[in-house]
Order: C-alpha cells, then sequence, then structure tokens
C-alpha cells in the first residue's frame, strides 16, 4: 500500500491560480509513476498529468497542456500539480494516483494506488 493525501485545494477566481500536493508514505515512493487525474460532478473520472518515477518526463491532458505543470520532489515523497489560467471548467476534485508499472497510462483502471483527492472550484 501507498497511502497518498492530497492538499492545497481552494476556491479560485478564474484566471487564477493553484498549486495541489500529493504527499505519500514509504520508501518505495520514488518507484512509482504519478499522476493526477480529476472527477467532476456526475462525469467519470478523467486524467490530467503523469510525471515519471524520476521525474524527468511528463505528459498532459490537451485539456490543460500549456496551463498545468506537474512535478515532484523524491526526497520529500511528494508531487505537485501547479495550475495557472485556470478556468471554470477545471472544477473537480483533483485525485493523485501511483502506478507501479508502466509509463503513457491515461485509464483509471490502470492506477494501482488512490489517493482521498482535494476538492478545486473555480468561479467565473
Amino acid at each position: 500500500q501507498v497511502p497518498l493525501v492530497e492538499s492545497g485545494g481552494g476556491l479560485v477566481q478564474a484566471g487564477g491560480s493553484l498549486r495541489l500536493s500529493c504527499a505519500a508514505s514509504g520508501r518505495a515512493f520514488s518507484n512509482y509513476n504519478m499522476a493526477w487525474f480529476r472527477q467532476a460532478p456526475e462525469k467519470g473520472r478523467e486524467f490530467v498529468a503523469a510525471v515519471k518515477s524520476n521525474g524527468d518526463s511528463t505528459y498532459y491532458a490537451d485539456s490543460v497542456k500549456g496551463r498545468f505543470t506537474i512535478s515532484r520532489n523524491n526526497a520529500k515523497n511528494t508531487v505537485y500539480l501547479q495550475m495557472n489560467s485556470l478556468k471554470p471548467e477545471d472544477t473537480a476534485v483533483y485525485v493523485c494516483a501511483a502506478i507501479i508499472q508502466g509509463w503513457g497510462a491515461t485509464l483509471p483502471s490502470e492506477y494501482d494506488y488512490w489517493g482521498r483527492g482535494t476538492q478545486v472550484t473555480v468561479s467565473s
């Protein structure tokens, strides 16, 4: 098990910024590729961004490319999501996830461990 705890969500106006954090427990964090997903009310869980275990590769959903940046600090067992130029349609619960093996996964079913999420609300 890899306990994951998200923080940093909140209410922000359109055009604003937020930085989400996901803290992991255990020594194996640096072995996992990590990702952020989001889930809006009455919608399925949507892939947002992923970062490789050593932090040297990332990929993004088209809807957030150029606005969001994923990064990680393995010394702190933490992955981040910097969100800029936020839009009302970014409103969702943001959840971090870990995958033991595989790179390029965008389906929730491919990920092994999940946090509980943090709410992000963007007002117009």
